[in-house]
């Protein structure tokens, strides 16, 4: 392996003048200092997208307290932590102007603390710290074509060097004075400019070890307020004095102003653990069915918002810090126009005029209850363990019917079982809980556990006075809950629909274990109002070219065989690949999880996209998607987010997302 180049500056000057292509001389490894320039890819154009770097350095250079990152939940803080210094020092030294003087970036960050791909911190315990270079007295950080032991074929890896190295992952704009190199504005932007950067994000001397250890521990503090939720039969918890409201619709900061801090209600007082063995006192919601109530404006929505961001971490700051929801919880609402394919809504709509079998459901347009019916199955199959409902964004006659229209269409001609009849079942059955926000409908005060009201901020235990107004308005005979939630089958991507084989290996029609997918009726794709309509034979298949054909081979990723001629599923020559947080290009099919609200970074659907192709990959009409979908994220958290990197380095701006939103992504893939 050759060693890292010591000329950089001499070669920036060299290239001065030519042709912006020439600095595709600068791919390799360089000597920075103590530190590794690698650029992996330069930029053909200077209004191409900018060059991908990275560097590395080694831990023991940074100083970083080897006992602050000593897990790997502390180590995801401190990478992110490390991201956000590194972009803050990027903006402080480097260059304000565009293409002619250039300009550092990197992967942009949030409100909440992710495992990302931008900073790798190493674990110190298995860490090696690279023999001292002889010249210059300089330790190597890692050499260029390190190959990673044990991820095949055509992998980034990490040699031993690299496994005692931070190692930053960014972007570098090459400056250019129209189509020619500016060599001595690039000497400055790489020789001045970026290892200034370096010294003051990595170095530990330059770093505020308060606010390095404050972010680490809320994240420590976070993940063990998690942990605590199932053994003390919660679903959440929100510690007194957290500040929920947020700045503005689009800005998710703490409200500046005005902001009423939480304070539990007395009953619902709970006192948890935190990382360092003290306590803090909140509200923890049990397990069951909560129903929040109040008036407009009073706080309900920001409540429900707060526990769906529950699910990550968040800074210092913040307000959310010690708001915490079972990982697993899941936002659930109409999606009008949503695509449905192959999925059983049975548990709510059955008997449709066509006699079309609803275990076997596809749509390409589906209605608001038709898609929120199709969402809380996809939900329950991704194993939930709460869902999160807001009635300002369900389907009223998915999650009601009251007597009237009872009486004005009969229960035999009615094809929708309303959510409120099935929540008692879904918990008690399934033992997915859910907490749901109301405010014109008293319907589920008659299978609530238990009742919050907002007012004016302040959350209040009413359960009891639920419970009279239950008594004094008592739900009619023919209004009472469905005893069962009723089976439904586990969605097999890669399957012929109805085949029996794509229902083999053990997963069949009957398993108690929550899932969804092909039936019976394998011609039968619902319409905009719950009809059908029968895809008809030679016609235009709303796949938009997609193959039903789904490789086993790993393609462009280097893992063996390749699909037709692309090496991807459905023969596609591109990558998927993310179009901001709410798009999903495959394909020439934009893929819409606008719907998807705990998504809060456009890197987790970069992950995404790259985790669908991994899902198709994989698929063999036998198992299950809960089970795909597993399986690649294991061998993520496993490998790193470097697993899913299309090509050698730099792997792109990714971070780690749930399970259950890539679930709910493939199912909103139309096919």
């Amino acid at each position: 392996m050759s060693s890292p180049r010591t000329d950089l500056a001499q070669t920036l000057r060299r290239l001065d003048g030519g042709s912006y292509g020439a600095y595709k001389q600068l791919k390799g490894s360089w000597r920075l200092g103590d530190a590794e320039l690698i650029v992996d890819r330069v930029q053909s154009d200077p209004y191409a997208p900018p060059s991908l770097a990275r560097i590395r350095l080694s831990l023991s250079d940074t100083g970083i307290p080897r006992e602050l990152i000593a897990t790997r939940d502390a180590r995801v803080a401190a990478g992110d932590f490390l991201t956000r210094e590194f972009a803050r020092a990027a903006r402080d030294l480097g260059p304000r102007g565009g293409k002619d003087s250039g300009g550092i970036s990197i992967q942009r960050t949030g409100q909440e603390i992710l495992e990302r791909s931008s900073v790798i911190v190493p674990d110190p315990g298995s860490a090696v710290d690279p023999a001292p270079a002889r010249e210059s007295g300089m330790h190597r950080a890692g050499d260029a074509g390190a190959v990673d032991r044990g991820r095949g074929a055509g992998r980034p890896a990490s040699s031993t060097a690299e496994a005692g190295a931070v190692e930053v992952r960014c972007e570098i704009a090459l400056p250019a004075a129209g189509r020619r190199i500016k060599g001595h504005a690039a000497h400055r932007l790489l020789t001045e400019v970026l290892p200034g950067v370096v010294e003051r994000s990595l170095r530990w001397e330059n770093l505020d070890p308060a606010a390095f250890e404050a972010h680490v521990t809320s994240h420590l503090d976070a993940q063990h307020l998690r942990a605590q939720l199932p053994q003390r039969g919660l679903v959440a918890f929100v510690a007194d004095g957290a500040v929920l409201p947020r700045a503005s619709g689009h800005r998710d900061e703490p409200l500046a102003r005005g902001a009423v801090p939480f304070e539990t209600p007395p009953r619902l007082r709970v006192e948890l653990e935190l990382e360092d063995g003290s306590t803090v006192s909140g509200m923890g919601v049990p397990e069951g069915v909560t129903v929040v109530v109040g008036g407009g404006y009073h706080g309900k929505s920001t409540l429900l918002q707060a526990l769906e961001r529950g699910v990550y971490s968040h800074v210092p700051g913040d307000g959310r810090e010690r708001v915490v929801t079972l990982p697993s919880a899941v936002s659930v609402r109409a999606e009008d126009g949503r695509a449905v394919s192959h999925t059983d809504v049975s548990p709510f709509i059955t008997n449709l005029p066509t006699g079309a079998d609803t275990r076997d459901f596809s749509t390409s347009n589906a209605s608001g209850s038709t898609s929120q019916a199709a969402a809380t199955v996809e939900a329950v199959e991704a194993e939930a363990g709460v869902l999160l409902l807001d009635e300002d964004t369900c389907a009223t006659n998915l999650m009601v019917r009251d007597e009237r229209m009872r009486a004005m269409v009969p229960g035999e001609r009615e094809p929708i079982t309303p959510f409120v009849d099935r929540v008692g079942a879904l918990y008690a059955e399934r033992g997915v809980s859910s907490i749901l926000v109301t405010g014109g409908s008293g319907a589920f005060l008659d299978v609530a556990d238990l009742v919050i009201a907002m007012d004016a901020y302040r959350a209040l235990d009413v359960t009891d006075r639920a419970r009279q107004v239950v008594r004094e308005f008592p739900r009619p005979e023919d209004m009472r809950p469905a005893e069962s939630f009723g089976q439904i089958r586990p969605h097999v991507p890669g399957g012929v629909p109805g085949d029996a084989a794509s229902r083999a290996s053990g997963h069949d029609a009957a398993r108690s274990g929550p899932g969804v997918g092909p039936g019976a009726a394998p011609g039968a794709h619902g319409g905009h109002d719950g009809g059908v309509t029968e895809r008809v034979a030679g016609a235009r298949d709303d796949s938009r070219g997609r193959s039903e054909h789904r490789g086993g081979g790993r393609g462009q990723h280097g893992r063996g065989g390749s699909d037709r001629s692309s090496g991807r599923p459905g023969g596609r020559n591109k990558p998927a690949r993310a179009r901001g947080l709410d798009t999903i290009q495959l394909g020439r099919e934009d893929v819409d999880l606008s719907a998807l609200s705990q998504l809060v970074d456009p890197s987790q659907t970069e992950a995404i996209a790259r985790l669908l192709e991994e899902v198709e990959r994989t698929a063999d009409g036998r198992t299950p998607l809960t089970e795909l979908v597993d399986a690649t994220l294991e061998r993520v958290v496993r490998e790193g987010l470097d697993a899913l990197a299309h090509h050698r380095g730099h792997p792109g701006h990714l971070a780690l997302p749930r399970a259950q939103d890539v679930a709910a992504a493939y199912h909103r893939v139309r096919r």
